[in-house]
């Protein structure tokens, strides 16, 4: 006789802390479910919480609410012809008390029939890159299936599928099927490392698979969804959208004690810069959103990294939360005056001025008795970025939006930036985007509109922003490169350096000059301290700065002169 199950996969988007509020999403997911007909529905890992939770889990206060919210949804499986599959933090003792510390496990809770059906804990515990689960999470042992209605279904949390050991005890305790639920955050190329994974586990086991992850935005972690279910023999039997909210139903078949889905929804999934577009889109629009704040201010200078930043944001949030003002000084030229307000009227934002120039003498004067016998020099192209950092400030403090920082990758790792001037913001779309990426994803976005995007289809960036050389425009005839190497030489001496730890003899085999290779790490090092103070911003390569890549700021090691 053949055995039928439908299970639904559920994508969605928590907000880390609001426990009523992923409790009241779970409850229309649950509903949805049951209204197609699904005898179980599997959500994302920690969902009840949102993921990463980090130190909220060591809160007595908070995990009693993360367990009345999970017996809330457990009660309203009863008489229900759906169970639910939903990830927490959990706490054994029936007093939860501190310290807590050692004592909570990222759990998978089987919920049906009225009750916890079973519990299953995250064996394997991240360490690494933006991961710190040993420091809060308690390890879990290896485990057996859980029983659904009499079937043996194989649970593991996201960093359980990437080892082999979880699913080979599973299997050989029995499992019928591997269930995988994920807070997996996105980096580019990582979609296919999954699968890859995936692969590898079914392989191994001779099992299907399902595999759920969460979507959206968390501080500076961006997650793509994208989950799928793979059959026995590791055919893609149904493939979910990316950076998108869904709940698909898979239809599952048992014949010869060997169970596997029908074909269902495969999701064509976005890819090089539209991929990379779309994540910060993501990012930016749910920190702003989760945040609370009513849109953001930019700094529109006419330059390329400002531009593209409006145009994420405009795509994010819609014109109308989107407020720009443009800074002129006196070394501002007519062509980044005109390009600004085209930039702005082909997104469709409001545009405002304010000249800095009587700033500019203001501080002049000021600064006179005290600087009398030194040539200007930096100082004063740092001034000018101050105040224009102060202006977006007060325009943040008066109508209550977000000042959106614009400093770019490139940047960010040489130094080529100045504290508490153009780093001013409360978050940067751009934080892990490359000055060629950023150009690459300008290109793209004005002959493409990506999914959900709020902003107008067709060019958005007027052609002279990307075509002329860059410049912060802060003394005359000032361009990038005359104080660093051209950016497609210094993105990939940057690149060995940061993502791939590369020594200088390597890099220089690359093509590169020794000396320049051996001036950007010195660069890259000395300028460790601005990064601790820069915003947050969103993550897409392997090694964003801040929990990425962790380097002392007081270090010596800098590489030979």
């Amino acid at each position: 006789m053949t055995e039928r199950l439908k299970i639904a996969l559920a994508q969605f988007n928590p907000v880390v802390g609001d426990i009523p509020g992923n409790l009241d999403k779970l409850e229309k997911l649950h509903s949805l479910a049951e209204a197609q007909g699904a005898d179980l529905v599997i959500c994302p890992e920690l969902c009840i919480t949102g993921y990463p939770p980090e130190d909220l889990v060591l809160k007595p206060a908070f995990l009693e609410a993360v367990r009345d919210a999970v017996l809330q949804l457990a009660a309203r499986t009863s008489g229900m012809s759906t169970g639910i599959v939903v990830g927490a933090p959990w706490h054994e003792g029936e007093t939860i008390s501190a310290p807590l510390r050692g004592t909570v496990y990222n759990a998978a809770l089987l919920l049906d029939d009225g009750a916890i059906s079973a519990v299953r804990y995250k064996h394997f515990l991240p360490n690494y890159g933006v991961f710190d689960e040993v420091r809060v999470f308690r390890a879990g042992p290896l485990s057996g299936p859980v029983g659904f209605r009499g079937h043996r279904l194989g649970l593991m949390v996201c960093e359980d599928m990437w080892q082999a050991d979880v699913a080979e005890c599973l299997v050989e305790s029995g499992a019928e099927m591997l269930i995988v639920i994920n807070g997996s955050p996105y980096e580019t190329a990582k979609r296919e490392e999954r699968l890859q994974l995936a692969l590898s586990r079914v392989v191994e086991t001779e099992l299907p698979l399902i595999y759920v992850n969460q979507v959206g935005g968390q501080d500076e972690l961006v997650f793509d969804g994208a989950g799928f279910v793979l059959s026995p023999r590791g055919d893609l039997r149904l493939q979910l959208p990316c950076f998108k909210e869904t709940l698909v139903c898979s239809d599952w078949t048992n014949d010869d004690d060997v169970w596997d889905c029908a074909v269902g929804l495969r999701e064509d999934q976005s890819e090089g810069e539209e991929d990379v577009y779309r994540a910060l889109q993501t990012g930016l629009r749910d920190y702003v959103d989760k945040s609370g704040f009513p849109g953001v201010v930019v700094g529109l200078s006419g330059g390329i990294d400002s531009a593209l930043s409006a145009a994420v944001a405009v795509d994010a949030l819609g014109a109308e939360r989107v407020r720009c003002i443009m800074m002129p000084s006196r070394y501002t030229s007519q062509d980044s005056l005109d390009d600004a307000q085209e930039c702005a009227e082909l997104l469709g934002v409001q545009l405002d001025e304010v000249a800095i120039n009587p700033a500019v003498t203001a501080f002049d004067e000021m600064l006179q008795p005290l600087f009398s016998g030194y040539e200007p020099d930096t100082t004063e192209e740092n001034i000018q970025a101050r105040i224009r950092g102060i202006l977006l400030m007060a325009a943040s403090n008066k109508f209550g939006h977000m000042v959106l920082s614009t400093g770019n990758k490139s940047e960010m790792s040489v130094g080529y930036s100045t504290l508490y001037g153009d780093m001013c913001g409360g978050y940067n779309a751009l934080k892990d985007v490359y000055k060629t990426t950023v150009y690459d994803l300008a290109s793209w976005r004005n002959q493409e509109k990506p999914e959900g995007a709020k902003g107008p289809a067709g060019r958005v960036i007027p052609e002279r922003i990307i075509t002329k050389a860059p410049t912060a425009e802060l003394k005359p005839d000032q361009t990038d490169q005359d104080s660093l190497p051209a950016y497609s030489d210094l993105d990939d001496i940057l690149g060995c350096l940061i993502e791939e730890e590369m020594s200088v003899e390597d890099i220089a085999a690359r093509g590169h000059d020794q000396k320049v290779v051996n001036r950007v790490w010195r660069m890259l090092e000395s300028a460790e301290y601005k990064r601790r103070q820069a915003p947050p911003g969103v993550k897409i390569t392997r090694r964003s700065f801040g929990r990425d890549r962790r380097y002392p700021i007081v270090n010596k090691f800098k590489g030979p002169a």
